[in-house]
This record gives structure tokens, C-alpha cells and sequence, in this order.
């Protein structure tokens, strides 16, 4: 006797229904990390258009700020927290390596027992858990999902170090993603390039530090690198997110890319033609690079600054360490 096994389905389409953010307590201004780095307010401003970046307390980990996030995001989705039956965080800064931060986050804001997973996609991990939140739901894996980036880049950086060091900030982002009566979320274009593995990450393994051999692992860039190519193969990806979402530059309310660094942004926006009428996330003035967190932190702003963007279209890109990518047009909630 042939068993025909039962495979779920789920809803047609999906979107995201709400922001919540968590932001570390400290503002931290230029002048006061210039001084390991022997640099000056000015350098950085023009080099990376940040005046100052926000850093968490040490007694408050990536935890907390993914915690705070995702119950914000819960309670303006206007759902149960035990209806949420997936929790993604993105994140490369949990304080241990097992158990993960979003089995934690998923029992502080009343998900327990919910699927709970962490992604290790650096600053296209947001994107990357949108995909997955999409996916799972209308594959009737999950009904409703929480989707958080979030960082302490403070406790896994060098004050002394000039590639990355002043960039970096800390703060959590998350979304609730659940099913919907029309497309919100486009098809996601994503993917990595391994070979350029060497061009942000650690410069040390735990194994080294255990050993003594190596100093505790921090970040590092190569900064030109990591440039050219954000710049120039990032927007390829963001055009294609926008072909395959069947919309146009000029369709968009806003743009909303991972807040590396403001020439970045600034010429990315050129690159894609996007017009005036467009809304550019630019949260890295004051927040800084929260890697994980940036996108969702950006929108979060962004829609408190402009309400009138709600239902607009806005298009998101990651990218960072791995060499990691992902976009991909939402409708803002």
C-alpha cells in the first residue's frame, strides 16, 4: 500500500505588519572615539556622513535590544504573542554561540513554543529572515513571524582599529510578518560570493584566543574593497529586486538600503535614478552601521517621520560580510 504523505499549504500572500525598535542607551559622538583611531569629527563625517552612533550599556546585550524590538512589533501588529509560531533573529553578535537569541527572544515576548531560529547573514541577515518569514508562511510552515536583526557591535569591535571601528553601533530592528489579502512582500534576490570572504569578518578564531595565540576576535574591513563593490555590484542586485517585483523606480515611496555608510547610500540613489519623491533611509547619521539592525531600524524611523509612507512601496538591500546580498520590494505596513 502506497502512503500519500500530507504537505501543508499556506496563504496566498504575505506582508509586514509592523516595526518595533530598540536603539542602545548611549549616543556616542565622533570626538569621543577619534582619539584611538588619530583621527578628527570631520574625517569621519565626510567619509561616512555619521555624527554620532548609539551604543549599548555593557550591562545590556543583543538579547535585550532583539527582545525590546520584537515585543514592540508584536503589540502594533495588534496580535496575541502566542500566535507568533517563528521567531528569526539575524544577528553576528550573540553573546554565546548556543543557545540561539531568538529561542530567548521568542519566550521573553510570550512566543514560547514558537520555531525559533538565529541567521548569520551580517548585514543582509534582515533581508535574509524576511525571505524565510515569506516563505514559511505560505508554505503553511508558520501563520505569523517574527523577523528581528540585532547587534552589539560594541562588544566585537577594536577602538584602535581605523577600518570599521567608529562606523558601528548597536541596536535591534523586527518586524511581524503575517498573511495578507494582497502581495507585500516581492520575490527576494539574493545570494553571496564566498570569495570574497576575507574583505569584512574576524581577524581571530575563539580557538586562537582560548590559546592564547591571537587577541580577543574583532571586526575588520577592508574598506575599499568592501566599497566598490557595495557600490557597484549592489545596485545590479537592486535593480533586479525591482524587475522581479515588476515595478519601477519611480513606483517607490522609499528606499531603505543597509546604512553602511552615506556615500553608499548617496550613491546609490544616484545610481537607481530614483526621483525626488522618494524617501532614502538615512538612520546612520545618528544611529550608525548596526549591521543586522540597520533596515529594520531605518524603516521604523522612517515611518515615524513620514506616516503618510504607510502603504507606499519601499525597496530594501543588504549587504556584507561573507560576502552576503538580499533584497527585495515590501509595502510598508
Amino acid at each position: 500500500m502506497t502512503v500519500t504523505l500530507t504537505q501543508p499549504t499556506g496563504p496566498a500572500h504575505t506582508r509586514v505588519l509592523a516595526y518595533g525598535a530598540a536603539r542602545g542607551e548611549n549616543a556616542v559622538p565622533n570626538d569621543d572615539i577619534v582619539g584611538p583611531i588619530d583621527s578628527s569629527d570631520e574625517w569621519i563625517r565626510q567619509r561616512t556622513g555619521i555624527v554620532t552612533r548609539v551604543r549599548a550599556d555593557a550591562g545590556t546585550d543583543a538579547i535585550d535590544l532583539a527582545a525590546t524590538a520584537a515585543a514592540e512589533a508584536v503589540a502594533k501588529a495588534g496580535i496575541d504573542p502566542s500566535a507568533v509560531d517563528a521567531v528569526i533573529v539575524a544577528t553576528i553578535s550573540n553573546p554565546k554561540q548556543t543557545p540561539s537569541v531568538s529561542a530567548i527572544v521568542a519566550d521573553r515576548i510570550g512566543a514560547n513554543p514558537a520555531a525559533a531560529y538565529d541567521v548569520n547573514a551580517a548585514c543582509a541577515g534582515f533581508a535574509y529572515g524576511i525571505a524565510q518569514a515569506d516563505a514559511l508562511i505560505r508554505a503553511g510552515a508558520a501563520h505569523y513571524a517574527v523577523v528581528v536583526g540585532a547587534e552589539k557591535l560594541s562588544d566585537i569591535v577594536d577602538p584602535t582599529d581605523r577600518s570599521i571601528s567608529f562606523l558601528l553601533g548597536d541596536g535591534a530592528g523586527a518586524a511581524v510578518v503575517g498573511p495578507s489579502d494582497f502581495p507585500g512582500i516581492g520575490p527576494t534576490v539574493w545570494g553571496s560570493d564566498g570569495s570574497k570572504a576575507d574583505a569584512v569578518g574576524m581577524n581571530h578564531t575563539l580557538v586562537e584566543f582560548r590559546d592564547g595565540t591571537a587577541p580577543w576576535p574583532t571586526l575588520r574591513q577592508e574598506g575599499p574593497t568592501v566599497f566598490r563593490w557595495a557600490v557597484w555590484e549592489m545596485v545590479k542586485v537592486a535593480r533586479r529586486a525591482l524587475e522581479a517585483a515588476g515595478v519601477e523606480a519611480s513606483d517607490l515611496a522609499a528606499f531603505v538600503p543597509h546604512q553602511a555608510n552615506m556615500r553608499i547610500i548617496d550613491e546609490f540613489a544616484k545610481q537607481l535614478g530614483l526621483p525626488d519623491t522618494v524617501i532614502v533611509g538615512r538612520d546612520i547619521e545618528t544611529t550608525g552601521n548596526t549591521s543586522a539592525a540597520s533596515i529594520p531600524l531605518a524603516t521604523h524611523r522612517l515611518l515615524e517621520e513620514h506616516p503618510e509612507l504607510s502603504g507606499g512601496l519601499a525597496l530594501q538591500i543588504g549587504f556584507g560580510a561573507g560576502l552576503v546580498f538580499g533584497a527585495q520590494v515590501i509595502v510598508l505596513p
